[in-house]
């Protein structure tokens, strides 16, 4: 069976997040938006771990179910007519910052357990080396490669995943402090790397210029802060619903359970070009290299994007296809769409009532976003909004690019266009940076 999964998000333990990221909003977000499992987040914290043995229902495939009682809790949550299977699994983002080769590096990694045990145990050798109770992420001085390695101790089945690889500050080929492979972090336990997270600023067509990430399958996972930022990116599988299946399909190269993923528009990513935002300096990677780096305004040194880190480690002009490669879809969420098409603010009561009005009448966010005939979303949320889904899916988009830590800003119609409230077919080409 075919499934949307996202495996990378956080709790209310995490720094910076929202407080509505319980196991019961998080499912019923999964309900809303068509994803079918979902990582619990922070698993290696004491408050997290408790909750996941309140609530959640061991099924015996790895996965869990949450108790029906807790169900019932969310029930309310969900638009009427929007029923599916959700089912978690136990998750943890660690940041590793350590010395190697004279260089502090900063790596953050996605760890995927089968069983709440294995969280327990990995926890149990943690907590010694670093405060695992102060952030639902934890930051740990411990060099990445000995985490993989104390992770696949606590159970030889844990998938390892180094997150939003580019990232310029906290990844494993981050332009700030990162290395120039994955093999170089990893050394003697790459073998047991077998997928890495693209992130938001990158694509898969853009990962595929390097011949180094041929033996790894690219997910794509939302790192999601709040339940309405999860799926906004998201890996599609074709398998059993069991953890089992999940890791054949990324480990083993030829297995078709990989069926591809669901991506941002790599541009809307706030590290896709150069910038020093600051100074308000946005920069092609041409534009960096005739600026030596610096910013033209104060002189400093400019943030280096994920387009220009591609650019230096890149070995390929155009990407290539390797055994592992697999199909995606560019999408912008369902609130971006009708507020974009509305002149309206995402949260705004306006916006929030088309979403739920044509969750509640189409089909999920996944549904309406990649399947929907346009008919039926033109009748349930207005022709504009319906237009504005066909011109996402056609990628007839227009987009400043993402800087120096600052979103992209996409425009789905012109100026015009939304002041004459009218869904004429002309608009300006896809940025080509």
């Amino acid at each position: 069976m075919k499934f949307y999964a996202d495996l990378h998000i956080h709790s209310p333990y995490s720094r910076a997040t929202s407080s509505r990221l319980s196991l019961e909003e998080l499912y019923a977000s999964g309900r809303i938006k068509g994803i079918q499992v979902i990582g619990t987040g922070d698993c290696l914290h004491p408050a997290r771990l408790a909750e996941c043995r309140e609530k959640l229902k061991d099924e015996g495939t790895g996965l869990f179910t949450l108790k029906q009682k807790y169900c019932s809790v969310a029930a309310d949550l969900v638009p009427q007519g929007r029923t599916g299977e959700v089912r978690f699994m136990p998750t943890v983002e660690v940041s590793c910052i350590y010395r190697r080769s004279g260089r502090v590096r900063k790596v953050h990694n996605v760890i995927c357990f089968p069983s709440i045990d294995a969280a327990l145990r990995a926890r149990k050798r943690l907590e010694k080396i670093g405060n695992l109770n102060a952030d639902g992420r934890p930051i740990i001085g411990l060099d990445s490669r000995n985490l993989l390695e104390i992770a696949l101790e606590a159970d030889p089945a844990a998938l390892f995943i180094p997150a939003h690889i580019w990232t310029p500050w906290f990844s494993v080929l981050g332009s700030k402090s990162g290395f120039d492979s994955i093999g170089e972090c990893f050394g003697d336990l790459t073998r047991h790397i077998y997928a890495v997270e693209t992130g938001l600023s990158s694509d898969p067509a853009m990962n595929r210029r390097l011949s180094s990430l041929d033996p790894f399958a690219l997910v794509s996972f939302s790192d999601a802060h709040s339940p309405a930022k999860l799926g906004r990116e998201c890996t599609l599988f074709d398998t059993d619903l069991s953890y089992p299946a999940l890791y054949r399909a990324l480990a083993e190269k030829k297995n078709p359970g990989l069926a591809g993923t669901v991506e941002f528009f790599p541009e809307e990513g706030k590290y896709h070009v150069d910038g020093h935002r600051t100074c308000g300096v946005r920069f092609t990677p041409k534009e960096t290299a005739a600026a030596k780096g610096c910013c033209p305004v104060c002189g400093r040194q400019l943030t280096v994007g994920v387009l220009s880190r591609v650019e230096e480690l890149a070995d390929r002009r155009e990407a290539a296809a390797t055994p592992k490669s697999r199909p995606y879809r560019n999408l912008i969420p369902l609130r971006e769409v009708i507020a974009e098409s509305l002149d309206c603010g995402g949260e705004t009561k306006k916006a929030t009532q088309a979403y739920e009005r044509i969750i509640a009448e189409v089909g999920s966010e996944f549904s309406v976003l990649l399947d929907a005939p346009i008919a039926d979303i033109a009748a349930a949320g207005g022709e504009v909004v319906a237009e504005g889904v066909r011109r996402m899916r056609k990628g007839e988009v227009n987009i400043n690019p993402g800087f120096d830590g600052e979103f992209g800003t996409i425009e789905l119609f012109t100026a015009d266009e939304r002041g004459n409230n009218k869904t004429r077919s002309g608009i300006r080409a896809p940025i080509n940076s």
